[in-house]
């Protein structure tokens, strides 16, 4: 019954405008399916069409806020916003529109991949990844295509196929159009070095997770400290970096290797929200290798308090709060965690 309210509460914000706030509100136990919900219909053409707007303007600001939200987990605005931009630049691609909406299309469509992975959508990621591929080919854009290899590189890896999510990532890096592209290419080029890397660490592979790892720090000494590409994964910068080392370290087998990262890492320096929160998702899940139960509880509330909607809708975090809840004595606390997050205590 929850669920039936919910999803008709969402059907009726269809209706508001493009640029309107986008807020939806919902139980954020739900949000991911809710999310995923929406996503999926937009692509498959199901549902209320959207008016498209006169001129590209209105659309690159939506984006802009898609992407915004997205930083600051605020899954509730996104689910309704992206879904729309999708509508809406169908409705333009189909119209032979210009190649900057193409781009912004395919744009979108990369920023849905990365909510199916975080879903753990795997079928629905590959979809729009590949349809983010097909945009970005077609207008022409060079870093819209590397990252779309590094989205179809992370989807192969977690389907387990790792030999050709290393061949996606390390072609896509050696890629010759990269070169022509400044400081940005050379980000994309760090971005899909770090993926390759955490691909190894997937294998089992330390030695070659670190080598790669050490190559993408190079790179991004090399690019002087910032973090570039903010809309690819992120970003990429040194603080990227350390962060991946956490949960490349912890895959590979060396949860104190991954703790010691972390501590290397100022949560408040990360570029957003959506980062910091996938930061403490790290740090948790690390504590719980080392058997550190309670510092473990303590880092998913402090991801709860930077990250209500994430920390609540994300399937990663219910499992690992589920596995809390059978493995050792409860507290109110983990309880309560439990409960907001939708996870049979």
């Amino acid at each position: 019954m929850r669920r039936r309210k919910l999803l008709a509460g969402l059907a009726a914000t269809a209706a508001t405008p493009l640029l309107g706030s986008g807020t939806a509100q919902a139980d954020e136990a739900l949000l991911g399916e809710l999310l995923v919900t929406r996503l999926r219909d937009a692509m498959l053409g199901l549902g209320t069409a959207t008016a498209a707007p006169s001129s590209p303007e209105p659309l690159i600001t939506d984006f802009t806020r898609a992407l915004t939200d997205f930083d600051a987990c605020r899954y509730a605005s996104l689910a309704v916003r992206l879904p729309r931009l999708i509508r809406v630049g169908h409705a333009l691609y189909t119209s032979g529109d210009t190649t900057e909406q193409h781009t912004l299309l395919a744009k979108s469509y990369l920023l849905a991949t990365r909510m199916f992975v975080k879903m753990d959508e795997q079928q629905l990621g590959w979809m729009a990844a590949d349809r983010a591929r097909q945009l970005a080919e077609s207008a022409g854009d060079v870093l819209a295509v590397a990252e779309s290899a590094r989205q179809l590189a992370v989807l192969a890896r977690k389907a387990g196929w790792h030999d050709q999510a290393l061949s996606i990532a390390l072609s896509a890096a050696d890629h010759p159009d990269l070169r022509g592209t400044g400081p940005a290419g050379t980000a994309a080029r760090g971005l899909l070095v770090q993926s390759a890397s955490y691909t190894l660490a997937r294998r089992g592979d330390r030695d070659g997770m670190r080598e790669l790892t050490d190559e993408a720090a190079a790179i991004a000494k090399q690019l002087g400290g910032a973090t570039l590409l903010r809309d690819h994964g992120g970003g990429f910068g040194p603080l990227t970096v350390q962060l991946h080392r956490i949960s490349a370290e912890n895959h590979a087998g060396d949860p104190h290797a991954a703790l010691d990262a972390a501590r290397a890492i100022s949560l408040k320096a990360l570029p957003s929200v959506e980062r910091r929160s996938r930061a403490l998702g790290d740090i948790a899940v690390t504590y719980d290798r080392l058997g550190r139960r309670s510092d473990c509880i303590r880092t998913l509330l402090a991801a709860e308090r930077c990250a209500p909607q994430e920390t609540h809708a994300r399937p990663a975090t219910k499992s690992l709060i589920s596995s809390l809840l059978v493995s050792g004595p409860t507290s109110t606390e983990l309880r309560g965690l439990a409960e907001r997050s939708g996870v049979l205590v």
